[in-house]
């Protein structure tokens, strides 16, 4: 303090003009393992938020990843970043990214540890609400579908505010594999996977173009089992490529992290992209049930604004309605 009971910071600086009314956008992210954290890592470096909250009960974990993050920041985009045990930082989220939850036990069963996860959102996903009563729920953890749905029902926001990473990965994937056979960009393939994130993903083989020309009427057979050049396993790459990753390094994160960015991006700055995300589809391809499947849906500041109905074939519909059922079977054993 000087003589006069200034601050050094107020006697360093000269107030113009403040307008408290317009908030910088901020982010939580729940969970700080390795998929939090390369989600978080993402938001930083692309210089998506101004304030960025990391919430996880194990505290030393949460308070070191915080730490790491502020030391960083001369050499990033200027980011203010919390945390604390419970939500409590989130409060005023404009977004809060879901990578929190139980891991499976060896020999588990899906629905065990749905349920188990079911039990730990239960006591946190109304408290989030709570403190971001305007926010959107962005789901990550598996399985991703599910643990959407129950985010929702827990949260009691309209669907439209609750999204699940679903197959945008997925989609990526898709377009890299098909795009390194053509030997062009992934950007100029242009190609879904859809319905259940995991091993019953649905690869629109019908939709898949490169500046407009179907791959599929070239060549009528592409993607199914008799193709002689085997398109059908770039779809099996996709499935495998998380094992395989899985496999080598113990996890995947980083490109579940860029693909989360991606998604935020889209939100933050209401690009309106389309994009492959986990929504509610009763309704959509003959769904009748509540159930979350990715589908192609415009993505914008308000969540998800239109749903693209796309042209799918008698047997991609089919296993589209497969894998809605299965999950809706899932769903009626949750206990809330």
């Amino acid at each position: 303090m000087s003589e006069a009971g200034e601050t050094l910071a107020k006697r360093l600086f000269r107030t113009v003009e403040g307008d408290d009314s317009i908030m910088p956008p901020k982010v939580t992210v729940v969970g700080v393992g390795a998929v939090g954290m390369a989600c978080a890592f993402s938001l930083v470096q692309q210089g998506l938020v101004s304030e960025l909250a990391l919430v996880d009960i194990d505290k030393p974990k949460m308070e070191g990843e915080v730490l790491d993050l502020q030391h960083g920041m001369v050499f990033a985009n200027p980011v203010k970043v919390v945390g604390s045990v419970d939500p409590s930082s989130s409060v005023g989220s404009d977004l809060i990214i879901i990578t929190a939850g139980a891991r499976q036990r060896e020999g588990e069963p899906r629905l065990s540890l749905v349920q188990r996860n079911v039990n730990i959102y239960k006591s946190l996903i109304p408290k989030l609400v709570e403190l971001s009563p305007n926010t959107i729920f962005l789901v990550v953890s598996n399985p991703v579908d599910v643990l959407t749905y129950v985010t929702w029902k827990l949260s009691g926001l309209p669907p439209h505010r609750v999204i699940g990473s679903g197959t945008n990965l997925d989609s990526s994937r898709f377009r890299v594999l098909l795009a390194d056979r053509l030997n062009v960009a992934p950007s100029s393939v242009h190609g879904w996977v859809i319905g259940e994130h995991g091993d019953s993903s649905v690869p629109v083989w019908s939709g898949v173009n490169v500046a407009g020309v179907s791959l599929k009427q070239l060549c009528p057979k592409f993607g199914e089992p008799g193709d002689p050049e085997k398109w059908a396993d770039a779809h099996k790459q996709v499935v495998d490529s998380a094992y395989e990753v899985i496999k080598l390094k113990g996890y995947t994160c980083w490109a579940i992290g860029l693909s989360v960015a991606s998604l935020t991006q889209c939100i933050l700055r209401n690009e309106r992209r389309v994009v492959a995300i986990s929504t509610l589809v009763k309704g959509v391809h003959g769904v009748e049930t509540d159930v979350f499947l990715s589908v192609p849906a415009v993505l914008s500041r308000r969540g998800i604004d239109r749903i693209v109905v796309q042209d799918l074939t008698d047997s991609e519909r089919e296993n589209v309605l497969k894998s809605a059922k299965t999950l809706h079977e899932c769903q009626e054993s949750i206990q809330f």
